[in-house]
């Protein structure tokens, strides 16, 4: 046992195959991320629709269709914004609650529980016929993802090899942005059929199904598993995903992190109180918080809105918000390849430069080119924004979109892991709710000067990257704190000296 932390300690990952079970079980967990990413895509464009406007918003219909309208207010509305953002607000509940019961009963009936909340959602939306109903679905969708994005990247953190953990937990983030494409794709299909909104917002039932499914035939995580006291079963489940026979390295390890958890009653209390858990905590909730900061959801929940604010037809706002997602999708794929080799900091520092860059540009053309009434009449700075948009949106995919997920995932000791993935998580749906909340209202208030707002947040979360986050490619989960933490300049004095 000490040759092994010894040898932990040193850097070298524990012992371990390439397994296809690890594979299959990431793949089909990582389906939440598509279930997160097909609602972000498809509420865009749904609230651009005239046929959805004209049932559930008809006051915003008409202003958004009268030509002396502030070019920058068409769509600021307190009932629609909610639309977008009630599903936030119900997530932080349920991420609270999941942080409880993945820890009492496991990953896996968390993850199910998810798809099945998810599933309900998608139904009341699609048979909607009052904003009531509407409102209803999306606190329902909002359970599935609080319940999904708070467990389903420490289950693949858990159940992945170090070596690998971080291309493994990037497919959550890949799946959240081909759920992104394909609900922008599926909204283009939609928006010339009568109540089109309907397929869009009932389409959410297909990858719910999907993780149902599949969530039967994937394997609880081994560290659930101990920590439950079920050791020979997590054993078993160890050595098949694993490939190997001689698992006792890394079973040990997972039982010392597991005795030290058993013994924390209150995991919040510990995560708060303790002063060797600041930072973590810090640096898992201000990556959240950055994350949202970015501007990202502008582009992700808007970018219909703001093409046809431009005076782009709604067709071709939402043809430029398939490209969009699909260069979303493509970039996302460099950062599934390469993390474990360059590491987290690299992207997040390249991702924070590159939108600060992209930001300033589009605040500019707007600020030069969008006046209050009427629409851009230069043919050329629509297709400027829109190659712009491009590629910010591929920064923020390769950096910032899915480290956003991995590096909180990674970096608690087990037993606070919960609690403090579930900061992480409610950080991001908080910043999210009052993203989607009050960003047409800020639109129509502040304008282009919010593209600067998002540049100055971009320069910040890049110089926090640089001088106060470690680097966590490549190391044990359960030694995080020996490896890193106790070795950085600034986060060591939280630790007791030995």
């Amino acid at each position: 046992m000490v040759t092994g932390v010894m040898n932990i300690e040193e850097g070298a990952s524990l012992p371990a195959k390439n397994t296809f079970q690890v594979f299959m079980c990431s793949i089909i967990a990582a389906v939440g991320g598509l279930m997160f990413g097909y609602d972000i895509g498809i509420s865009g464009g749904v609230t651009s629709m005239d046929t959805f406007l004209i049932k559930f918003f008809h006051h915003v219909y008409e202003k958004k269709h009268r030509v002396h309208e502030n070019n920058y207010c068409k769509f600021d509305d307190q009932l629609l914004q909610l639309f977008i953002s009630s599903l936030y607000l119900a997530g932080i509940f349920a991420s609270l609650a999941a942080s409880y019961l993945s820890r009492r009963f496991g990953r896996k009936p968390i993850i199910m529980s998810a798809s099945a909340f998810f599933l309900c959602g998608a139904i009341l939306n699609f048979f909607a016929q009052e904003l009531g109903m509407l409102i209803g679905g999306r606190i329902l969708l909002g359970c599935g993802i609080g319940f999904g994005n708070q467990t389903v990247p420490l289950f693949i953190s858990e159940i992945a090899p170090a070596r690998i953990r971080g291309g493994l937990n990037l497919m959550f983030q890949f799946l959240i942005t081909i759920g992104i494409l394909a609900a922008s794709y599926v909204n283009f299909l939609t928006s010339t059929v009568k109540d089109g909104w309907r397929y869009s917002l009932g389409g959410a039932a297909v990858p719910a199904l999907i993780l149902l499914i599949g969530s039967f035939f994937i394997h609880e995580t081994p560290a659930s598993l101990i920590e439950r006291g079920k050791d020979e079963e997590g054993k078993r489940v160890l050595r098949k995903i694993r490939g190997l026979e001689d698992i006792e390295l890394e079973f040990n390890e997972i039982k010392r992190a597991t005795e030290i958890s058993n013994k924390v009653k209150s995991p919040f209390k510990e995560l708060f109180t303790k002063s060797e858990n600041r930072p973590p905590l810090v640096c898992g909730t201000l990556l959240q918080f950055f994350q949202q900061f970015t501007g990202i959801n502008v582009v992700m929940f808007y970018a219909p809105v703001l093409f046809q604010t431009m005076g782009s037809g709604n067709n071709a706002s939402l043809i430029s918000t398939v490209v969009t997602n699909g260069v979303n999708a493509v970039a996302t794929i460099i950062a599934v390849v390469m993390v474990d080799r360059l590491g987290r900091k690299f992207f997040l520092v390249e991702g924070a430069t590159q939108m600060t860059a992209t930001q300033i540009s589009i605040g500019a053309l707007l600020l030069k080119h969008l006046h209050l009434i009427g629409p851009i009449t230069s043919r050329s700075v629509p297709l400027i924004v829109l190659i712009l948009i491009c590629i910010y949106v591929s920064g923020f995919a390769w950096s910032w979109g899915p480290l956003g997920w991995l590096v909180p995932s990674e970096i608690y000791p087990l037993e606070v892991r919960n609690a403090g993935y579930f900061c992480a998580v409610a950080m991001n749906m908080v910043c999210t709710f009052v993203i989607g909340q009050f960003f047409l209202s800020a639109l129509c208030r502040f304008r282009s000067a919010l593209f600067f707002f998002f540049a100055v947040m971009n320069v910040i979360m890049g110089l926090f990257v640089i001088f106060f986050l470690p680097e966590t490619k490549g190391v044990p989960i359960e030694d995080m704190a020996e490896q890193r933490w106790k070795k950085h300049w600034h986060w060591r004095k939280y630790f007791k000296q030995n």
